[in-house]
């Protein structure tokens, strides 16, 4: 049962990576917005077409304007999908309106919301998130609207849950938010069992449960605000922690003075507050010393770093390239980092490089910068690290994404530790095993998956001689698997394809390329 969850998990993912993370949202929250409109002639949700209509126009038209205006003064560009998401979220958020006062106060919170994004930041990384902010800020200091949160209401309840889990699933926050919304659903079921005594009503657990889950904005809030990657900190174990957090500040709302509570989206603010404490260490500039071809379509970046970076190994940054007329994929993509932790301030990047026909603007981009360009990180994520202890490791790589483990590799021989890994290397043929000599000289035992012999191989290397990389191959060239700890990073595809094996492991983590 298992083995088949891990294949099909990886499958969709497979599919759902063909769209950037931004698209993904945009479209989901206006299929959302599209399925409200409709509900709205039938009486099951409370605003008017008309009002749900006419706010989105005026949330659209400022949160764009501010951004637009933002990014020509800060010289960066204008994303568009940026800026409808922002105002779509805003839309299910605050009170949808047809008055002068309710529309002046929405534009008021896409205002804020928009320009939080560059004067609530560091280095690239928002602070807090931009709608939350924008709504929070109008409904304590009253600006002619509120936030209503009439997203959370029956008729939208089936709606926002599978639109949110094909968002979460493709941002593999899935857990995170499943988190948040147990805490979330419990904290409530207990106020309202508090409440209900104190008045002297009934109450059931189930009622109160179906009540939190179809008459709340929690569904909506984690799955399209609390997993916002620029508010997300770097570990698993953090972002629980911040998902617990909002979760209970969400479910039992705090009054503060009479006048407001800390639920929703002031919860939301907290968490993230939280999260950036976790993340600031990584935020940094990078300047580019050298570029290099290590095989014949991937090249390596060589980077010296400024400013405050940690990161452990086998984790990833995000790198941004402001560029000119930036495509759906946007301005930012994700990078599993070369070198070692060792080797800072030197930072090294690979990526695939020459065997597109149709590069995206980000990748152009990337290619023609030249030495001494200087290039934003907004922050470094991931759990993909070698567990504590010596345990035996399993590593499999497919092409590039050989990188986690050199870093890995590199760390434990900068260290001096001892391992007993064994790393699974395939590619196409032998000219594209990337970082040969590095990976040569940890002592890792190697077996390579390609098509064509490769050369002067090292004592510890093998070539796998036409094994078919599937489970049952997997199984034969690494006979030990049930006591290795298992870390696979390739395509999902790949990872689907090994999952009879892997689930063999003492453990298995994932690094999935999804949509690169």
């Amino acid at each position: 049962m298992i083995t088949t969850f891990t294949a099909l998990r990886q499958r969709v993912l497979a599919v759902l990576g063909a769209l950037s993370m931004y698209r993904l949202v945009f479209f989901a929250l206006v299929a959302l917005a599209v399925i409200a409109v409709v509900l709205s002639f039938t009486g099951l949700i409370g605003p008017t077409a008309a009002e749900i209509l006419a706010s989105f126009a005026v949330l659209g038209a400022v949160v764009s304007a501010v951004d637009a205006l933002a990014q020509r003064l800060l010289r960066l560009p204008w994303r568009i999908e940026s800026s409808l998401v922002t105002a779509l979220i805003l839309l299910f958020v605050m009170a949808p309106s047809l008055t002068v006062q309710g529309l002046a106060g929405n534009a008021v919170a896409g205002a804020l919301a928009a320009a939080s994004k560059y004067l609530i930041a560091w280095r690239g990384r928002h602070i807090l998130n931009p709608a939350a902010f924008g709504a929070a800020v109008v409904t304590v200091l009253g600006l002619g609207s509120f936030s209503s949160w009439w997203v959370g209401t029956p008729a939208l309840t089936l709606p926002v849950a599978l639109l949110g889990l094909i968002v979460l699933w493709r941002t593999e926050k899935v857990r995170i938010v499943l988190v948040f919304l147990l805490v979330a659903v419990g904290v409530s079921v207990v106020r309202q069992a508090v409440q209900a005594e104190a008045a002297g009503l009934a109450f059931t657990v189930s009622d109160a449960a179906a009540l939190a889950i179809t008459q709340s904005p929690y569904l909506f809030l984690g799955a399209f605000m609390l997993s916002e990657p620029l508010t997300m900190p770097p570990r698993r174990w953090q972002q629980f922690s911040v998902a617990a957090l909002v979760g209970v500040l969400a479910g039992w709302p705090i009054i503060i003075g009479g006048a407001f509570t800390l639920g929703q989206e002031r919860a939301l603010l907290i968490g993230n507050l939280l999260a950036f404490a976790f993340a600031v260490r990584g935020s940094a500039r990078l300047i580019l010393t050298k570029r290099e071809f290590v095989t014949p379509t991937a090249q390596e970046l060589t980077f010296r770093t400024r400013g405050r970076l940690s990161f452990v190994a086998g984790q990833y940054l995000e790198l941004e390239v402001p560029h000119r007329n930036p495509d759906a994929r946007g301005t930012r993509r994700e990078f599993s980092i070369v070198s070692a932790p060792a080797d800072l301030p030197t930072l090294r990047l690979a990526y695939k490089d020459g065997d597109q026909k149709h590069p995206s603007s980000y990748k152009r981009a990337l290619k023609a910068a030249e030495p001494g360009a200087v290039l934003g990180v907004t922050g470094t994520w991931g759990d993909f690290v070698l567990p504590r202890g010596t345990a035996p490791v399993l590593m499999v790589a497919a092409g590039i994404g050989v990188t986690p483990f050199v870093s890995q590799l590199r760390q434990l021989q900068a260290t001096g530790v001892d391992r007993d890994v064994v790393l699974i290397y395939v590619a196409s043929e032998s000219a594209e095993l990337a970082f040969r000599a590095e990976l040569e000289a940890t002592g890792a035992r190697t077996v390579v998956f390609v098509r064509d012999r490769p050369a002067d191989l090292p004592a510890h290397w093998s070539w796998a001689q036409g094994v078919r990389l599937d489970a049952e191959g997997l199984e034969r060239v690494v006979p030990d698997i049930a006591l290795r700890h298992a870390f696979i990073s390739g395509p999902p595809r790949l990872i689907a394809d090994l999952a009879p094996a892997l689930q063999k492991a003492r453990g298995l983590t994932t690094d999935a390329f999804a949509g690169y």
